[in-house]
């Protein structure tokens, strides 16, 4: 089936560029991510003393020779990555001026990223929290899995409002094994709550990813007459002359935005501030690429 959200074309160039995680990660199979577990293949990592029971066949015997005593070889073993796509579908994510709906462009963000995770051997999974955590795809490697995010996305409309912060924190509790947390939202919502639970993320030693959707007209406010402003999550209506207020509201966005900045760098989440005229295909191509290993870094 064809859906609006996917390009073949642009999924071919970013399939060029591996998805990769920060840290190590917790799959169930072997993968290209690093593990916080130690195995016996892939990378050598480091030495350690034998302890009775150990493999012998893991012993250095180069070491021994040095040494004489015995040190049995670690290494790094490699597992799958589970990515987790977070797609906020409150009322304010249907808003639209100059760019698309901030709905359809999340909707690009999170097909894409799950086709790339499955097409490189990884899972992916999908939540959409509107008012709650209302639906849910555990992480799947297989392609028949696309199917049903692709389908539950096609029919995902925004309503309602905000239930972000009590959907992430029960997120942070119900997975199992750290994984990618790939938070798509405009973010409106209490600054110092969604500190709370990144941290809480964070805790459970999750990567997390932040794409923060914004409409051009809700940072630079470029009206120029008397507007009847209408709240998308409770449909609460504010009449104003915008040239009164304009001044003030882009002061306090632009606090908004540098708060919400900092408190992802603080909680070392990778946070993007994505206008919604933006080419998705650069968005992610940069997300991509700011994510792979540093030369001699692994």
């Amino acid at each position: 089936m064809e859906y609006p959200f996917l390009d073949p074309a642009i999924l071919g160039r970013l399939g060029a560029i591996p998805l990769e995680s920060r840290q190590p990660m917790l799959g169930n199979v072997a993968g290209r991510h690093r593990s916080p577990n130690r195995g016996s293949s892939v990378e050598f990592a480091e030495y350690r003393k034998y302890v009775q029971g150990d493999d012998t066949r893991r012993l250095d015997w180069k070491a021994y020779a040095r040494s004489d005593r015995y040190y049995i070889k670690e290494f790094e073993a490699d597992t799958n990555l589970l990515a987790h796509m977070i797609i906020d579908t409150s009322g304010s994510m249907s808003f639209e001026s100059k760019g698309e709906k901030k709905i359809d462009y999340a909707k690009k963000i999170a097909a894409s990223i799950a086709y790339l995770a499955v097409n490189q051997g990884d899972a992916a999974g999908l939540s959409c929290i509107s008012n709650k955590l209302n639906l849910e795809i555990p992480p799947r490697r297989r392609a028949s899995h696309l199917q049903s995010i692709f389908k539950t996305l096609s029919e995902t409309q925004p309503k309602g409002e905000t239930g972000l912060i009590e959907g992430l924190h029960s997120i942070a509790e119900k997975v199992p094994r750290r994984g990618l947390i790939i938070i798509i939202s405009d973010l409106f919502c209490d600054a110092e709550k969604f500190s709370d639970v990144l941290q809480h993320l964070r805790y459970r030693k999750h990567d997390v990813v932040v794409f923060h959707l914004m409409d051009p007209q809700e940072i630079d406010f470029e009206f120029e007459r008397p507007h009847r402003f209408v709240d998308l999550e409770d449909d609460s209506t504010i009449v104003a002359e915008p040239t009164l207020i304009a001044d003030e509201y882009r002061a306090i966005v632009q606090s908004f935005l540098t708060d919400i900045k900092r408190r992802c760098h603080d909680a070392n989440a990778d946070y993007h501030l994505v206008r919604t005229t933006e080419n998705y295909e650069s968005v992610l191509s940069s997300f991509l690429l700011d994510r792979l290993p540093k030369k001699g870094a692994r």
